[in-house]
């Protein structure tokens, strides 16, 4: 791990130990720290934190307003930190389920929801329950157990549902109308092998490396490559391209064979 963010990790643990004292469950990081592909400069710091019971007004407000980037300052591009209580994560639920969620960081919008109603529809929610699933399998402990015995996976049924409406998310995003390069393409593109390797194998992976997996199962290396150079600085894919990359794997998600 990068010592910055080993060190940001401690400290964000041991505030939120302060503040809730035995409520506190535990802290895991989940996102490219969980995976080993935290990428200075590029990477948000994905965080999971667990309280016993159901939180009140006062503590979320007081956990929002002490982990913010201006009390708790974050050495990645932001913090995106998501709070739910011991009986969500383990029930494999595919819903929401939050206490509640914090985005911020120096180069990211500041955000704050209390409570799952107020995530507009429109911004996804399915992200939640997929998150948990890849805490399941690598989940980083912070402070508290092994995450696999803290997060129960989703069934492979909601599973599913849940890949198909995140990567129709993305095709829904706008874009260039030709080929012209589509920044954040590259993490659509990768997103969608992800999703391809985890049905298909049943284990997440980095982005780079499902794409890198698909690769060697005869994918169209030129565009995944490509994908993989942008993630470190090189110029994206054309938006055409990308979305007919996705379509693909949307439709290979179909197949009642997987």
């Amino acid at each position: 791990m990068h010592p910055e963010v080993g060190d940001y990790l401690t400290r964000l643990a041991g505030t939120a130990g302060d503040l809730l004292g035995d409520e506190l469950v535990g802290v895991w990081a989940a996102g490219s720290v969980g995976l080993g592909a935290y990428q200075p400069g590029r990477s948000d710091v994905d965080v999971a934190l667990v309280s016993a019971d159901a939180l009140d007004t006062t503590a979320r407000s007081a956990l929002v307003a002490a982990l913010r980037h201006e009390a708790l300052p974050c050495p990645a591009r932001g913090l995106e930190l998501v709070c739910y209580r011991r009986e969500v994560v383990r029930s494999g639920t595919p819903e929401p389920g939050f206490e509640f969620e914090v985005n911020t960081g120096r180069d990211m919008p500041s955000r704050v929801t209390l409570a799952p109603a107020d995530r507009p529809a429109a911004d996804g929610l399915f992200w939640y329950a997929l998150d948990r699933s890849i805490l399941h399998q690598h989940g980083y402990a912070v402070l508290g157990p092994p995450a696999a015995t803290v997060f129960a996976d989703v069934s492979p049924a909601d599973l599913h549902r849940l890949l198909v409406d995140a990567l129709t998310w993305w095709l829904a995003r706008p874009g260039p109308p030709d080929d012209a390069p589509a920044p954040g393409a590259e993490d659509a593109v990768l997103g969608a092998a992800r999703a391809l390797v985890r049905v298909r194998h049943g284990t997440w992976l980095s982005k780079v490396d499902a794409g890198r997996r698909l690769i060697r199962e005869g994918y169209p290396a030129g565009l995944l490559e490509q994908c993989v150079a942008a993630r470190r600085g090189g110029p994206p894919p054309g938006g055409a391209t990308a979305r007919a990359f996705q379509r693909r794997i949307l439709a290979e998600l179909g197949d009642p064979t997987l």
